[in-house]
């Protein structure tokens, strides 16, 4: 009995020993493992970049190495996780250089922007050993498309765009099969709608998705200028211009309201320098002599202007 007693406690013994140990080496091991160490990553990567006529991602991983400085468990676990799964960067296009044909690369001090990315923001690298990065991003069939703008908008009482609504670009690349680029012909933006505009607009649009091809681009900006408007009318002359020698037409009526969208304030009276005429050449051209009368310039903070009646008879004279 008492020899199975010292048994009993000589085990229990060896196995506190055995656990202090285990123990102890744990300790040590994370104690150590928290210090701060130097050590090599080699990081595998691969490149995306919206480039022209090629695919936005490169085929192949190229490798970055650096000199890193991180705690030594993190260290062993990004060269383990790191070193199997390559990391998928986005470069910007200034950034890459063509080599030949396919091939594009990257220098290494360039890749000192996008190392948060590679190896994380625990990492600190402490100088990049790779020299160049070599990425393959092959050729695609694409087409370039203009941007049409979707949308509705509607102004306050007494104002109005003093300019065009610009895109930004205003036209965009389309990838894909030829078969499917033959039938693509423009872009749409999303649904735009504002209400109750009076001041400028700016913002950004996603641009609707073609099922089967690929857009350079996935939105764009717009620009939308408002100003205050007042309204000016004023009956002016119809006068004739660029008539050969000898030549005279008359114009009916030869008087017409001309109704002008002004910038508010406004600064001197525009119908000053405003002048209306029928080009001899428009005459010549026409079958039935009916014109539309031009506007050589619109004078200054003239938002736009509309002529009433829109068109003239026009009739050759001796």
């Amino acid at each position: 009995m008492g020899r199975k007693l010292r048994v009993i406690f000589r085990g229990r013994e060896w196995l506190f020993f055995a656990t202090s140990l285990v123990l102890a080496v744990l300790i040590w091991l994370f104690s150590n493992l928290s210090r701060p160490y130097s050590g090599v990553l080699a990081v595998p990567v691969i490149a995306e970049c919206n480039l022209q006529g090629h695919s936005n991602v490169s085929t192949n991983a190229s490798m970055l190495s650096a000199r890193c400085r991180a705690e030594g468990y993190r260290l062993l676990r990004e060269e383990t996780r790191r070193s199997r799964h390559p990391v998928r960067v986005v470069i910007d296009r200034a950034d890459l250089r063509h080599d030949t044909g396919d091939r594009f690369y990257v220098t290494g001090n360039v890749m000192n922007g996008y190392l948060r990315p590679v190896f994380g923001d625990k990492v600190d690298v402490e100088d990049i050993i790779t020299d160049t990065l070599f990425f393959i991003f092959p050729a695609e069939n694409n087409k370039r498309v203009p941007v049409n703008f979707a949308g509705d908008i509607s102004y306050r009482s007494q104002y109005m765009a003093s300019g065009p609504l610009k895109l930004t670009p205003d036209s965009v690349t389309v990838y894909g099969e030829q078969t499917r680029l033959d039938l693509v012909d423009h872009v749409s933006t999303g649904q735009l709608q504002l209400d109750d505009v009076h001041e400028a607009q700016h913002g950004v649009l996603r641009l609707r998705r073609i099922k089967g091809v690929r857009l350079s681009d996935e939105e764009i900006s717009y620009e939308l200028p408002v100003s205050r408007y007042v309204e000016m009318r004023s009956e002016l002359p119809v006068l004739v211009r660029n008539a050969p020698t000898g030549h005279h037409l008359d114009v009916l009526p030869s008087r017409a309201t001309v109704i002008l969208h002004c910038t508010f304030p406004v600064g001197r009276n525009p119908f000053e320098s405003f002048e209306l005429y029928i080009d001899y050449a428009d005459f010549a051209s026409s079958l039935s002599g009916r014109c539309v009368a031009r506007v050589k310039e619109l004078p200054r903070g003239v938002l736009d202007y509309r002529v009433e009646p829109a068109v003239f008879d026009c009739i050759e004279t001796d």
